[in-house]
């Protein structure tokens, strides 16, 4: 049986060995990082705990294919595997993000719906509007032209919108669900009251809003760029 070093989230013990009692496939990315759940017993106060571990090295890899690799590994998994977390209520049906977002936005979009997941509504609702944020900041035009509009409304995201759609860089189909962000940031965010129906507002018109402007596109650049492949094949 393996062990492995881990700080446990049940007593806090920091630096301390846990047997590794079972393992789950989770992923893999660049085509060799192998991400495993690992569910452990703590030597020091006995209770168990799920972590999330992948591979450090490509050339660690082949040591760990077959039937419970990871469990049958003589010795402490450090070596070969870092340790990322582990598996807690924040895991809990967390909403994912849209796919092809910029990794700021993606980082900011799962903090938000982390926070949503566990119950943590005004922080969720904050995060949620950052993303939204960060995005039409990116569409409104440069400065010194001038078809921008005055500072304020490029300061302030509840006028901001607003622009957006009545110059048509906004879809008119997402009007409707841009009520959840109100105008001078007065949504609940800032004087820590959101409800969860706050909350679940501002995650489905921040979900829509990256997907038009992120995930649609590239899925239709993709889509475009193999229907070339297939042409170029044929000839």
């Amino acid at each position: 049986m393996s062990t492995i070093v881990v700080d446990c989230p049940r007593c806090n013990a920091q630096h301390t060995t846990a047997d590794v009692l079972a393992q789950a496939y989770r992923s893999t990315e660049y085509d060799w990082k192998r991400w495993f759940e690992v569910f452990c017993l703590c030597r020091n106060c006995s209770k168990s705990s799920t972590f999330l571990v992948g591979l450090k090295e490509y050339s660690a890899q082949g040591a760990f294919y077959g039937d419970n690799g990871l469990v049958k590994f003589s010795g402490s998994l450090n070596q070969y595997f870092d340790v990322k977390g582990y598996i807690s209520l924040k895991d809990a049906a967390a909403r994912a993000a849209p796919e092809f977002l910029p990794p700021a936005i993606k980082a900011v979009f799962d903090e938000g719906a982390i926070c949503f997941a566990v119950g943590c509504f005004n922080a969720a609702g904050t995060m949620f509007r950052l993303a939204i944020d960060l995005s039409t900041r990116a569409m409104l035009p440069a400065e010194g032209q001038p078809q921008r509009p005055n500072a304020k409304v490029c300061r302030d995201l509840g006028l901001r919108l607003p622009w957006l759609f009545d110059t048509d860089r906004l879809p008119e189909a997402l009007r409707d669900l841009a009520g959840a962000v109100k105008e001078d940031g007065n949504d609940g965010a800032h004087a820590g009251n959101l409800s969860q129906q706050d909350a679940e507002d501002l995650l489905d018109f921040s979900s829509m809003l990256l997907e038009r402007l992120y995930t649609e596109p590239e899925r239709l650049r993709q889509a475009a760029e193999r229907r070339a492949q297939r042409r170029q094949a044929i000839q």
